[in-house]
């Protein structure tokens, strides 16, 4: 794993404005609908930001790389259901994924404009929540009161871990300094991602099977 991350911290410390562009278009992909439901963007967040410690990356460019591609990206499938209505949520690739929809509406019938905030916290329904905001009629304003207060605490909690772990490793002597604490993060970011998209496949496969 080190001879694959190496290479990857080495390019992210010669060219710094790329790990930062990535973290924008990570957040900014994971909030687009149907891409942010494959798009790892959260995991690559998390990842990333175990390069903060060692100074590869600074701490609030990160913030705001990941903050700003989150708001553009909520904003955009925002004004995408607000122009379309409630037809966007029918239309292809929205009609493939009709039980995320439904969730999603489910999730604003329940609590109404909190929604986009608790939303932002729950995959996969976190990238169909704004479209489904738009189509529904939320006006600009009150989606924006709520969107830009959510993305301002969702950041810092994708982010922080990833650093106060890798500081943490190399404190307590796991590793001799957070050069190599981020060998055992990263790894284990990617690796309980995979092992919890292949689990949520599972018992959606599961759910299927049992239903026809």
């Amino acid at each position: 794993m080190s001879s694959l991350i190496d290479p990857l911290v080495g390019f992210v410390s010669a060219h710094a404005w790329l790990g930062y562009l990535i973290l924008f278009l990570a957040a900014l992909l994971e909030a687009v609908p149907v891409l942010g439901s494959v798009i790892p963007g959260s995991t690559i967040i998390l990842a990333l930001s175990a390069l903060v410690p060692g100074g590869d990356l600074q701490l609030v460019p990160v913030l705001l790389s990941a903050a700003a591609g989150a708001v553009l990206g909520d904003g955009i499938a925002f004004w995408i259901g607000h122009r379309a209505q409630r037809e966007i949520l029918s239309a292809w690739p929205m009609s493939r994924y009709p039980a995320i929809v439904a969730q999603s509406e489910a999730f604003f019938h329940r609590y109404g404009t909190l929604a986009v905030l608790f939303g932002r916290f729950v995959p996969p329904i976190r990238a169909f929540v704004p479209v489904t905001a738009g189509a529904l009629g939320m006006s600009p304003l009150r989606f924006y009161a709520v969107n830009i207060p959510a993305v301002l605490l969702w950041a810092p909690a994708h982010v922080l871990p990833g650093v106060l772990a890798v500081s943490a490793l190399h404190q307590y002597g796991i590793g001799h300094h957070a050069g190599i604490a981020r060998h055992y993060w990263m790894p284990a970011v990617i690796i309980v991602a995979a092992l919890a998209g292949l689990g949520t496949w599972w018992w959606h496969r599961r759910k299927k099977v049992a239903a026809a």
